[in-house]
């Protein structure tokens, strides 16, 4: 009988890692493993009512993780930002926490590693904005991955679709709703990421075609960006779909210089993609189809907003 291919969650229970974790269950080639630091928590006990297994691992822990990870063929990583914001040498953060889990996952013989990654804001603005460590952070270990000798892919994301309710973005007002952007203009261009849908779908695309040379997927990443549009065309297109007035606002600076450095260099940037056409050709070549804003609104932001 084959051993069970067993791909190891972290972030397990967020947007991505529950999203893709649903999608291996569903799947079926894959047997998903959620690691989490806290087993008892409800999010942890939602999963293991699913049938998941889930298992202690601190991420800032590596001994904890190379236990959590032994007879894993694959892992799927996202790693939360560490607030308050440290830089490299002042304490816990995501570059500890993500280093961690590559290094823990090449010490158990890991064969595939899928991390979900973002650029360095601080390379692409040539030092101009210098906070966003959650970026810059993520990054590194994305470099670490590649330096690793594992099999690697990463998956770079944009502004969560999402975000309309998990943060209430999509606001009510009298005559409808508003969306208010910090450091945003209305034909500000950002890239725009339907996560709960797509990137379990090349996660799971990569993860059935790395042993396949011919696909050339170690060491590339993955902009999976399904619209490079100005909130004043998302806005447009919601109030279309919704049959009411949405509007545009751009919100006062939050005061945090990290994320008021991601909001500007998003800004400035056109949602950071631009190099990588839409769709992402390379996706396109693994069968990936993602959605669009269109299917967006209708699947998600009817049923909640409409």
């Amino acid at each position: 009988m084959a051993s069970p291919r067993i791909v190891s969650v972290f972030g397990a229970t967020g947007t991505q890692g529950s999203a893709v974790v649903r999608a291996l269950l569903k799947d079926a080639t894959f047997i998903p493993r959620a690691i989490c630091r806290n087993p008892d928590s409800d999010a942890a006990q939602k999963l293991k009512a699913q049938g998941v297994e889930v298992v202690k691992g601190d991420t800032l822990d590596k001994a904890s993780l190379v236990n959590a990870l032994h007879g894993s063929e694959a892992v799927f990583s996202v790693t939360a930002p560490i607030f308050p914001f440290k830089a490299k040498g002042e304490g816990p953060n995501e570059l500890i926490a993500g280093t961690n889990i590559v290094d823990a996952a090449k010490e158990v013989g890991v064969k595939f590693f899928v991390f979900s990654s973002l650029p360095s804001i601080s390379k692409i603005s040539g030092g101009k904005y210098k906070t966003a460590l959650h970026y810059d952070q993520k990054a590194a270990v994305e470099e670490h991955l590649r330096a690793s000798g594992l099999a690697n892919a990463s998956i770079h994301t944009g502004a969560f679709l999402e975000n309309y309710w998990k943060f209430g973005l999509l606001k009510k007002t009298a005559t409808g709703f508003d969306v208010a952007v910090s450091n945003y203009k209305a034909n500000d261009l950002e890239a725009f990421t339907w996560v709960e849908r797509d990137v379990p779908g090349v996660a799971l695309a990569l993860l059935k075609n790395y042993t396949d040379p011919s696909k050339n997927i170690s060491g590339k990443s993955y902009p999976v960006v399904n619209a490079n549009i100005s909130y004043a065309k998302l806005t447009e297109m919601t109030g279309k779909a919704l049959g009411v007035e949405v509007t545009f606002t751009t919100g006062p600076p939050t005061g945090m210089a990290a994320m008021d450095d991601m909001y500007a260099a998003h800004a400035e940037y056109s949602g950071l993609y631009t190099a990588t056409p839409i769709p992402n050709p390379d996706l396109v070549a693994l069968g990936v189809q993602l959605g669009t804003i269109e299917d967006f609104l209708e699947a998600e932001v009817k049923p909640r907003f409409g």
